[in-house]
């Protein structure tokens, strides 16, 4: 027997989709007339969808537009397996399009949706999966997933407007190293030769910028390897759980970029927070979730003992103002939103704050950095030219007299 996918509607116009086990095209018809449904199409199914590799990962605008456009389909009414058919035609990217297409084939095998997007952890998170299971269980699923692909979306735009703020600097930092590297390596060395046709003394910061210049051509290779192995280990070292912890601590407390990343930290941690809260899931298991991806090694840590605290019976708020991490205006809003049954209310409005005051600091920021970063390349690039230059300012002082 071959299975067979069909699409039809029934006495209410609505539209119903499954497979079914038969040995020919015509009994699945009859099969379906029996139930009094209207058939749309039969398909012979195709062979078991090949799964896309473990490791591969998903941009997250397309699994933004994915799930928006799910969303749509399903609170349209139509079912669940149905709008994943349709969506296979609709996704552009491979790797989604053949994990939406197994995912069809195990919806159909009996699997509920959160059990067939828990094969993918790699692409959907336990976020991902915890929102849908609680809008399965409560029969809200498209509304969990138009706020799901709500959050994505807020979140998506945060992430993007700090890379833009902090792009034009990293450019130019990276331009400066590049051309301070071409004078050492290349100039210099040039203006070396001409010194040494002249003969007399040399300035002294000429004397020392010929040495910086000798040294680093003479152990670059050897300054590559050391740079590469301590990058290496330095990454190795902040993969574990201490070294993470640390480096994230000290990002916290940098004195230009720290509150930047705590005010990100927080607007991540009460949004994400205030979308599961909204969406049904238990409070412990949200705390685990959002701590899971809070981001940053210090906070996970803060909120792994929250939850903790929770399991014995404090306030939320309690445990989170004794971890010191939170700003007291976080805690007391969370407390007053856990007293008058509004906690998600505070948590979005908690949210909306930081969000506001992430933009403000980046702006700044971006505006703090750019004279620092010019003056840095001023002072580096023509420190050097000048170095380079008073020797030839002496000769010609000297031709004159």
């Amino acid at each position: 027997m071959d299975t067979y996918h069909y699409v039809a509607k029934d006495k209410n116009g609505r539209t119903v989709s499954g497979a079914l086990d038969a040995a020919s095209e015509s009994e699945v018809g009859d099969a379906l007339h029996k139930k009094e449904l209207i058939i749309v199409s039969i398909e012979a199914a195709k062979g078991k969808v090949k799964l896309p590799a473990k490791d591969k990962k998903v941009k997250l605008d397309d699994l933004i537009a994915f799930i928006r456009q799910l969303a749509t389909l399903v609170d349209a009414g139509i079912t669940l397996v149905h709008a994943l058919n349709i969506m296979t035609e609709q996704v552009e990217n491979k790797t989604l399009k053949d994990i939406t297409m197994a995912m069809q084939q195990d919806i159909e095998e009996g699997l509920s949706f959160s059990e067939a997007l828990a094969k993918y952890p790699r692409v959907f998170s336990e976020l991902f999966m915890n929102m849908v299971r609680a809008g399965e269980v409560s029969g809200s699923l498209p509304e969990v997933l138009n706020r799901l692909a709500a959050y994505m979306e807020k979140s998506a735009a945060l992430n993007r407007r700090i890379r833009s703020s902090l792009a034009y600097p990293a450019v130019v930092i990276t331009m400066s190293i590049i051309i301070t590297a071409v004078l050492l390596l290349k100039v210099v060395p040039i203006f070396k030769g001409i010194f040494d046709i002249l003969g007399g003394k040399l300035p002294l910061p000429t004397q020392v910028l010929i040495m910086i210049s000798d040294a680093l051509r003479s152990y670059f290779l050897l300054s590559i390897i050391v740079l590469a192995v301590s990058f290496f280990l330095l990454k190795k070292f902040i993969n574990t759980d201490k070294g993470r912890y640390i480096f994230d601590m000290k990002k916290l407390k940098m004195p230009v970029l720290g509150p930047l990343f705590s005010k990100l930290a927080i607007a991540k941690f009460t949004r994400t927070f205030a979308t599961l809260s909204k969406s049904g899931v238990a409070i412990l298991s949200t705390l685990e979730i959002v701590a899971k991806t809070a981001g940053n090694k210090v906070v996970e840590e803060a909120l792994q003992q929250c939850s903790r605290g929770v399991r014995t019976g404090e306030p939320i708020s309690q445990p989170l103002s004794k971890s010191k991490v939170f700003p007291p205006l976080v805690c007391s809003m969370i407390s007053v939103g856990e007293k008058t049954g509004q906690l998600e209310k505070m948590l979005n409005k908690i949210a909306d704050f930081y969000e506001e005051q992430v933009d403000a600091t980046a702006s700044a920021l971006t505006s703090l950095i750019e004279p620092l970063v010019i003056a840095f390349l001023g002072i580096i690039i023509g420190g050097i030219v000048i170095s380079l230059f008073l020797p030839i300012f002496k000769i010609t002082e000297l031709i004159s007299k």
